[in-house]
């Protein structure tokens, strides 16, 4: 569990327009790496070609590469299914499945890997999952209830279990807590903390203060206009970036003076 990233001379394409353009970066195995910039700038894009999601775009594709400890996620023979096995992904809404229970929820992608599971080792998965997502004490008399009886920051703990229930090597997290209060935004951001000591975790987020509370390392991506790319300004340690970025736009907008 929890691999390194490697990505070397990324473009990505939607159709002809190059969205995000050139990005070189490594990430670190148990570590959390935060992605911030304005709206736009490639981001999210950016996040989801690191499990291939962004293919389910029509016309969507990538030049460049994209390393899991030295293994190409484009390699001709690697089939896409598999690479989000690796690579879970946690989204910005809280996306239960509405019409399954929460123990359903948690096990939805192992069914989809495994042909046959076995009672007991499901209920091990689904109790192993949501500990791992700190959510077992608070759901645990109510596993047959549907997930979408939970509030929003339970729904994104257990969108998290699911998560790691396939045994992922790598946690992506796009805007997490966007859509949650500031408590559950806390528990969320603690649970972070917890895993990144299984996994290696890249966030997007727009929350300064949450990059800064939870990040080891920071990218920031920016966008030169309206139609051109998105581009890695610069990466660095999150307490670098914070107090003494090397480019003016990085601390323009971690200064909140655009952006």
């Amino acid at each position: 569990m929890s691999k390194r990233i490697d990505v070397q001379n990324l473009n990505v394409y939607y159709g002809d327009f190059l969205a995000v353009e050139d990005v070189n970066m490594e990430v670190e195995p148990r570590s959390i790496t935060a992605l911030i910039g304005p709206s736009g700038c490639g981001k999210s894009t950016f996040l989801r070609t690191l499990n291939r999601m962004h293919e389910v775009i029509p016309g969507a594709r990538v030049e460049g590469k994209a390393l899991l400890d030295g293994e190409d996620l484009y390699g001709a023979s690697v089939d896409p299914v598999l690479v989000r096995r690796h690579v879970g992904m946690v989204f910005q809404r809280p996306n239960p499945f509405p019409t399954m229970s929460i123990s359903e929820n948690v096990l939805a992608g192992v069914r989809l890997n495994s042909k046959k599971i076995s009672k007991s080792d499901a209920e091990g998965i689904v109790e192993q999952s949501l500990r791992g997502a700190n959510l077992w004490n608070e759901v645990k008399d109510r596993l047959d209830r549907p997930g979408s009886s939970l509030s929003g920051g339970q729904q994104q703990r257990l969108c998290i279990a699911r998560a790691i229930a396939v045994k992922p090597d790598v946690l992506l997290m796009d805007e997490p807590c966007s859509a949650l209060d500031p408590i559950s935004t806390l528990a969320i951001e603690d649970l972070m903390h917890e895993l990144k000591s299984q996994y290696t975790i890249v966030i997007v987020t727009h929350n300064m203060q949450q990059a800064a509370r939870v990040s080891d390392r920071t990218a920031f991506f920016n966008i030169a206009g309206t139609g051109k790319p998105g581009k890695l300004i610069e990466i660095d340690d999150t307490s670098v970036m914070f107090s003494s970025p090397r480019v003016q736009a990085t601390e323009d907008y971690i200064s909140g003076r655009f952006g």
